[in-house]
């Protein structure tokens, strides 16, 4: 039994195809507008295309349009009789890793492409990295442009057999991998299967993507509520907290904390945009009633009293770094947890992560835009961090210019690293 709704997310090396693929997934999937259609027509004309450009449904700024390229993460929804889907369609050149870590970040499934007659390529092996320390439950690889190599079953054969062994050095299971042959151009095993691979047996694309059951991602910590509002009603004495649920799941009854202060009490009401309800999952949002009349604001995190993370100043957390300003040891930062942002330091930097080779650089002078690394970070108010592989969505958190306001690092609880590279 598969889930109604995944969320995939496409990655690979530049000029590999992802913009085609989506647009194909879409267009033969009839999940797009005939208005859309005839503007994608227009364009490849003006282009002096042959054919259209099924790209150009997914390239959607100007300025991807006039250079070809992908530049932001472009979400797509699609659905099937099976699923529905949402694609987080992100770019494949260097200097937009950013990007593609955001649109990994939530993704429950993720598809890389090759172009067939490059292989896997440098930024193939750091997309695959940037999977593997995310978490993402499992990955697909596309061996695209196979129409370039003649459809060529040696030439995919030796392409997967070194994606898959790469994808397994970084600690993926053998059963969350999968490789399929196509051709985004000509449509080719995306949607309907081809006569001009009959050495290939498995299911196209989108067969796989409508039956793939993803791992649970880490949440098993316990109820999780980071309070963004708190809701008041001076009439009826009406006072609740509302948030998301991060994880596990809340019912009138249950026994709570809230952090940092400490302070206990009871859910008494569980409301949600659709009225009171008997329980609310993780995902859901929520709007909590507590037995108590306590001081609780925005940025607090409402917990399973029987199950309470850990209040830390002090963290080692694995970042990736997104800024041109290369993070060197003494940096002064902001750090986003959930809800609450407070002062940050980042008194060290311990090691840098080579993607490539697979090994940790141990103390490093500094991170530079795309590096992974690990550091030390010192916060100025006590935090209730959980790991991030206990719990992705209290696991992780941005570090932000105090001055400007743009995001720095992409950052997770723990050390994340030495899994991928064996250390740990």
């Amino acid at each position: 039994m598969t889930s109604d709704l995944l969320r995939l997310v496409t990655a690979g090396s530049v000029d590999d195809g992802k913009s085609t693929l989506v647009g194909r997934l879409l267009y033969d999937t009839k999940s797009v507008l005939s208005d859309q259609i005839d503007a994608v027509l227009r364009s490849s004309e003006e282009r002096g295309l042959d054919n259209p450009d099924l790209s150009l449904l997914v390239d959607g700024l100007r300025a991807e349009r006039e250079q070809g390229i992908t530049i932001d993460v472009a979400y797509r929804y699609f659905a099937t009789a099976r699923r529905t889907f949402v694609l987080a369609d992100t770019p494949g050149h260097v200097h937009y890793l950013r990007n593609t870590v955001t649109g990994a970040s939530t993704a429950d499934h993720a598809v890389l492409l090759t172009d067939a007659r490059k292989g896997v390529l440098e930024q193939t092996r750091r997309h695959l990295a940037v999977m593997a320390m995310l978490g993402v439950p499992g990955i697909t690889l596309a061996v695209n442009k196979l129409d370039l190599v003649d459809f060529s079953q040696e030439t995919y054969e030796s392409i997967r057999a070194e994606f898959v062994a790469h994808a397994e050095s970084l600690g993926f299971r053998a059963d969350q991998i999968t490789t399929v042959p196509i051709s985004a151009l000509a449509g080719d095993n995306v949607v309907t299967r081809s006569d001009r691979t009959p050495w290939y047996d498995g299911p196209t694309l989108l067969e796989h993507l409508e039956t793939v059951t993803p791992d649970e991602r880490g949440c098993d910590v316990g109820l999780r509520v980071p309070v963004q509002y708190v809701l008041r009603d001076g009439a009826t004495d009406y006072r609740a907290y509302a948030g998301q649920v991060a994880a596990g799941e809340v019912r009138p009854g249950d026994e709570v904390v809230v952090l940092p202060a400490g302070t206990r009490s009871t859910v008494t009401a569980v409301g949600t945009p659709d009225g009171p309800v008997d329980e609310a999952t993780t995902g859901q949002p929520v709007a909590l009633t507590l037995a108590d009349d306590l001081p609780i604001s925005r940025g607090d995190l409402i917990a399973a009293a029987d199950r309470v993370p850990e209040l830390a100043t002090e963290v080692t957390a694995t970042v990736c770094w997104l800024a041109e300003e290369p993070l060197r040891p003494g940096a002064r930062v902001l750090l986003k947890h959930g809800t609450r942002t407070t002062k940050c330091r980042v008194p060290s930097v311990s090691a840098k992560f080579d993607e490539q080779r697979l090994r940790l650089e141990q103390s490093p002078e500094c991170l530079e835009l795309n590096d992974i690394g690990q550091v030390r970070l010192e916060v100025a108010d006590a935090l209730p961090f959980d790991t991030y592989t206990d719990c992705v969505a209290t696991g992780a958190f941005l570090l932000i210019d105090p001055d400007g306001g743009d995001t720095l690092a992409a950052g997770q609880v723990g050390d994340t690293l030495s899994a991928v590279t064996g250390d740990a």
